[in-house]
């Protein structure tokens, strides 16, 4: 529940900068908010090539799971990680 919470937070923050280049936001706060947003993606996609790995084992296309860790970044893909993580483990018979 908590996950939903963030990811609707992080869409929130995308529509709210992708807003501010057509509506003018109270305070001047387009630019900041626009600012957060390319923060965000930068972040995302440093942690895209971290963790590829566990990306690319996403039960759907590789091209749909890049595009979602473009935007929630660690939420999607650290699940991926840990049943990742327990796959192999379970391979290795531990």
């Amino acid at each position: 529940m908590l996950i939903t919470f963030f990811k609707a937070n992080l869409i929130g923050a995308y529509a709210l900068a992708l807003a501010s280049l057509f509506v003018v936001l109270p305070m001047e706060a387009g630019p900041v908010v626009q600012r957060l947003a390319l923060a965000l993606l930068a972040v995302h996609a440093l942690e895209c090539l971290v963790a590829f790995k566990y990306i690319k084992s996403y039960a759907g296309s590789v091209y749909l799971s890049f595009a979602l860790a473009m935007l929630y970044g660690l939420l999607h893909w650290m699940p991926l990680a840990k049943a990742y993580r327990l796959n192999q483990a379970e391979k290795a018979g531990l």
